[in-house]
C-alpha cells in the first residue's frame, strides 16, 4: 500500500497554520537553526525486516493481521513509514528469514521507495528446516567444529547477499552461552567464537564493517558467550578495524550506565552503531523512550559530544536502527512512535550549550552542569522536528496520517488477518 503524495501534502495543509506559530516559537531561541534542522534531515534510523509484524513472549502470540507475506510486502511497508516520517531510509535484512530471490529486483523496489540497506544480520540463534546441525548448544561457540564451521559459512552467505544488494555491514549476534554452571569451559568457549569470528571477518570486503552485539542473558541464564559490551570490544580489538561493537539498549542489566559505556567505546574508535528501544527489566523490547526518555536523551548528549570530538558525521558513521518486538501495539504504528521520539531525542542533544557544560564541569559545578542538561531535556523540540519533515516532503503528523488512511485495515484487507512477518 501507498500513501498518495497528495494526501500528506492537504494534511500538511490542514495543520500548516498552527505548526508555523508552534515552530516559530521553538526557533526563536534556536542558534543556527537551519544547520540543526539539516541534520535532522540527513539522520536516518533503519528499520529491521522482523519488527514489521507483531512479536510475541514466550507463552503466546497474538497477531494484528496485515503482516508484510514476503520481502517485497516488508520493503514496500517501510516504504510506506519512510514516505511518512523522512527519516526511515534504511531496512535491515536477517537472513534466512529476507534471502532475496531476485538481488536486482530487490534492489529496483528498494530504490522505488527511496530505501537502502543498512546492516545485514545473521541467524545461528534458531534451527532451520535444512540445515545439517543443531545451535541447541551454541553455534560459533559450539565443542563441534563441524558446527562452527555450519555458523561460520552462514554468516559468510550473508555477507554475500549484501554485497548483491548494496549493504556494508553485518551484524553478529549469537546466543551461545550455557544455562547452567558446568555446562561449558568459559575460555574455550570465548576461543571458539573468536576463530569464528576471525574466519567471517576475513570474508569481509575493504568496505565493510562488522558489528559484534551482546547480550547480558536470554535464551542461556547462566553464561553469554558476547555478554556485556567489554567482551564484545575485546573481539572487536582481537579481529581487526573493521570490527565494532554494537549497543543495543535493551541488553544490559537494570541500571547499568549506557551512556558511559557509548562514550567510552566511541573514544576508542570502536562504536559501531544502535538498536534502539526501551525496557523495564530486561530485554523488552519496548518502544522507544516510552520508559526511560531521560535516559535516552543522556545517550544521545555523550554520542553527539563524542562525534563531533572526533569529527563523525553523525548521519553516516554510525550505524542507527530499531530493535523492537511489538506485542500490543499495531507495529507500524509503533515503529512510527519510536522514530519520532529518536529525532526528538536528537534534536535535544543537538541544543546542549556544549560551552557551558564543559565551563560547569570544569569548576566542578553540579547543580549548573544539571540544570543545563534537564533544562535542555525538557525544552519542545517536536516543532523543529515536524519543520524538517516537512521540508523533506512528509507529514507534519505521520501517525495522523496513517490512521485517517487506514493504512491497517486495508492492509487485512489485503493480505490477510493471518499472515506472519518473521521467522519466529
Amino acid at each position: 500500500m501507498k500513501i498518495e503524495k497528495s494526501k500528506i501534502e492537504q494534511h500538511n495543509s490542514d495543520l500548516q497554520k498552527e505548526h508555523q506559530r508552534k515552530f516559530d516559537f521553538a526557533v526563536a531561541d534556536v542558534p543556527d537553526a537551519d544547520e540543526l534542522l539539516q541534520k535532522l534531515t540527513d539522520f536516518q534510523v533503519a528499520i529491521p525486516s522482523w519488527a514489521l509484524g507483531t512479536g510475541g513472549t514466550r507463552f503466546g502470540r497474538f497477531g494484528g493481521g496485515g503482516e508484510p507475506r514476503n520481502l517485497e510486502e516488508k520493503i514496500e511497508d517501510i516504504g510506506l513509514l519512510h514516505a511518512l516520517n523522512k527519516s526511515s531510509g534504511a531496512i535491515s535484512l536477517h537472513i534466512p528469514w529476507d534471502i532475496p530471490e531476485n538481488a536486482s529486483h530487490i534492489k529496483a523496489l528498494a530504490a522505488e521507495n527511496d530505501l537502502k540497506f543498512d546492516a545485514m544480520n545473521s541467524n545461528t540463534f534458531q534451527d532451520q528446516p535444512d540445515q545439517q546441525y543443531t545451535y541447541k548448544f551454541g553455534s560459533m561457540q559450539n565443542v563441534n567444529k563441524a558446527i562452527r564451521k555450519q555458523a561460520i559459512e552462514h554468516n559468510i552467505e550473508v555477507i554475500k547477499y549484501g554485497i548483491e544488494l548494496g549493504s556494508n555491514a553485518l551484524t553478529v549476534w549469537l546466543s551461545d552461552g550455557s544455562c547452567f554452571p558446568g555446562q561449558l569451559n568459559f575460555r574455550t568457549a570465548f576461543q571458539n567464537t573468536l576463530e569464528s569470528l576471525q574466519e567471517v571477518y576475513t570474508a569481509l570486503p575493504d568496505d565493510w564493517k562488522m558489528f559484534v552485539e551482546y547480550k547480558a542473558y536470554e535464551p542461556n541464564f547462566y553464561s553469554t558467550t558476547v555478554g556485556d559490551w567489554g567482551q564484545s570490544l575485546l573481539y572487536a580489538t582481537k579481529l581487526g578495524n573493521k570490527a565494532y561493537t554494537l549497543v543495543d539498549l535493551g541488553h544490559h542489566l537494570p541500571n547499568a550506565n549506557i551512556e558511559q559505556i557509548v562514550s567510552l567505546l566511541l573514544m576508542e574508535g570502536k562504536l559501531g552503531g544502535f538498536h534502539f528501544n526501551d525496557s523495564k527489566y530486561g530485554d523488552d523490547d519496548l518502544t522507544v523512550g516510552s520508559i526511560k526518555p531521560y535516559q535516552l536523551f543522556l545517550i544521545f548528549s555523550e554520542l553527539v559530544e563524542g562525534m563531533d570530538a572526533k569529527g563523525m558525521n553523525h548521519a553516516t558513521d554510525l550505524g542507527w536502527m530499531i530493535d523492537a518486538s511489538h506485542n500490543v501495539k499495531d507495529p507500524l504504528e509503533d515503529l512510527l512512535q519510536s522514530v519520532e521520539t529518536i529525532m526528538v531525542t536528537y534534536a535535544q542533544a543537538l541544543l546542549v550549550d556544549r560551552k557551558k557544560l564543559v565551563d560547569a564541569q570544569n569548576n566542578n559545578d553540579v547543580v549548573t552542569a544539571q540544570e543545563i542538561l534537564q533544562s535542555t531535556f525538557r525544552t519542545d523540540v517536536r516543532a523543529l522536528v515536524a519543520e524538517a519533515r516537512l521540508r523533506s516532503g512528509g507529514a507534519l503528523n505521520p501517525l495522523s496520517v496513517y490512521r485517517s488512511e487506514r493504512v491497517r485495515e486495508n492492509l487485512i484487507k489485503e493480505r490477510g488477518s493471518k499472515t506472519v512477518a518473521t521467522g519466529l
